[in-house]
């Protein structure tokens, strides 16, 4: 058998392929495929460029969403901290119109002369100072301090110094006591005190600043002469004024238009103006009096009271609003047996609203006694009841009238005057006081019939009689011969 070995020869292409062959080794396929490739290259490095912008531009356009949703969220919570304040403000507003929308009433209580220590020369053992060693400061004021608790602000005119200084004044009466005795007012709920008097500088400039030291250190509000005070009561802005007349007289016009502009500038929405006025004994206001109160509600004072003369004066409506013109004494240690014991608390309410003061004058006389005793002053101020209110309402009516109809007195008055209803009668003794006929019985009044009815004195239905003062409804307060008629003035 034969067999045939395998040929060492590769197979023969055919002639397509071999055309293949051919071409791939030419010059013009070389150079096609050198071009193919740097196209294929130069496409491709465009390729990753626009992916590398693409990527580029998609990180941007994240980071700039990112940041952007950070501002939003920042701007959300700066707008809800904005939406948050504007609504606390819309509220602070939104309440402080319904404060001024909501009308408040406001009661102030005004009283007179407060003399809270004793003269040196006087006998230390029935001194103002004695009791006050003896029963302590909650006695003096304990039978009115209901009526002042009860009240929303009380005023009170404090004559004399708080001082230990030892440089008295060239005067016949100078007036002091220690420091603590301050607490008398505060025991009593006594707010406020005008300065502005002449017995405030009894120990010349020392003790006048010894005297507000001690009033400021008791917190109580003081004012007078230059010194206005703003104090808010339930919301309301009350300005008070306190002016000293006796010296200047019609000279503290400007001195009272500047102080009444100054609390006003200041919020004022109430103006009180506080006068230490008048002739001591006189019991109708002088022609100075009244031009200065009724330039006083002129400039925008809401309410005028006064004191100095030591006995009541009648109450005169100007322009709608009232002027007290003499308070009387109140808790007065210038002297145990003063010819005059009535006196008053003058009570108004207020009522303020987004268009200020109303005038609706709602006004409340409660008549008192500077003693709870009827036979001597004991320093402890006491409404009066039954006979004794009615007479001594009778009293502010008779001597209103008296203003009504034109019969304000024109006489000066004068510092340098002093008379003598603060001197304890040198002639004392155990016995009793020495008899002086020269007093005045003038001011035991009848009724007038001619009293303006508008002011309605009658005795308040509302007073309550279970304050127990222990008031003796016998005593006559008809002329007493039985001791000095005395009086003082700087």
């Amino acid at each position: 058998m034969n067999s045939h070995p395998k040929s060492k020869h590769p197979p023969v292409k055919n002639s397509s392929a071999r055309r293949k062959d051919i071409y791939k080794k030419s010059k013009y396929y070389q150079e096609k495929r050198q071009k193919l490739l740097i196209a294929a290259g130069i496409g491709g490095f465009i390729l990753v460029f626009v992916l590398i912008l693409a990527g580029i531009r998609g990180c941007s356009n994240y980071m700039q969403a990112k940041q952007t949703t950070a501002q939003n969220a920042v701007s959300m919570n700066a707008s809800g901290d904005s939406n948050q304040t504007a609504a606390t403000d819309s509220q602070e507003t939104d309440s402080s119109d319904t404060a001024i929308s909501a009308p408040v009433s406001l009661t102030l209580s005004v009283v007179g002369d407060c003399t809270l220590g004793t003269d040196e020369t006087f006998d230390y053992d029935t001194s103002l100072n004695a009791y006050y060693e003896n029963y302590g400061a909650d006695y003096f004021l304990q039978n009115v301090r209901s009526i002042f608790s009860a009240d929303d602000l009380t005023i009170a005119n404090f004559e004399g110094t708080l001082t230990d200084s030892e440089e008295r004044e060239d005067k016949e009466y100078a007036f002091k006591a220690p420091a603590e005795y301050a607490g008398i007012l505060t025991s009593g709920s006594v707010e406020a005190v005008n300065t502005a008097n002449n017995h405030s500088h009894d120990y010349g400039d020392q003790g006048y600043e010894d005297t507000i030291s001690a009033l400021d250190s008791a917190g109580i509000l003081n004012f007078g002469y230059d010194k206005t005070i703003i104090t808010e009561v339930k919301g309301i802005k009350v300005g008070l004024v306190g002016i000293y007349e006796l010296k200047d007289h019609l000279e503290r016009k400007e001195q009272l238009k500047q102080n009444i502009a100054k609390v006003k500038s200041e919020g004022a929405q109430i103006t009180i103006v506080i006068f230490h006025w008048g002739n001591e004994k006189e019991e109708v206001p002088d022609s100075n009096q009244t031009t200065l109160a009724h330039l006083a509600i002129d400039e925008g004072a809401d309410l005028v009271c006064g004191h100095h003369p030591h006995v009541l004066q009648g109450i005169e409506e100007y322009k709608g609003k009232n002027i007290v013109y003499s308070l009387g004494n109140f808790c007065f240690g210038g002297n145990q047996y003063p010819s005059d014991m009535d006196t008053m608390i003058f009570q108004q309410t207020f009522t303020v609203d987004q268009n200020g003061v109303k005038a609706d004058n709602v006004t409340n006389i409660i008549p008192c006694s500077v003693s709870s005793d009827s036979d001597y002053n004991n320093y402890q101020p006491t409404p009066a009841e039954g006979d004794e209110a009615a007479r001594i309402l009778n009293k502010i009516q008779e001597r209103t009238a008296m203003i009504t109809g034109g019969t304000a007195s024109t006489s000066e008055s004068s510092e340098d005057y002093d008379s003598s209803d603060n001197e304890e009668d040198s002639s004392y003794d155990d016995s009793g006081y020495e008899e002086d006929n020269s007093y005045d019985d003038s001011s035991d009044y009848t009724e007038d019939s001619s009293y303006d009815d508008s002011y309605d004195y009658a005795e308040d239905s509302s007073y309550d009689d279970s304050y127990d003062y222990d008031e003796d409804s016998s005593y006559d307060y008809t002329e007493d011969t039985s001791y000095d008629d005395y009086s003082y003035e700087e």
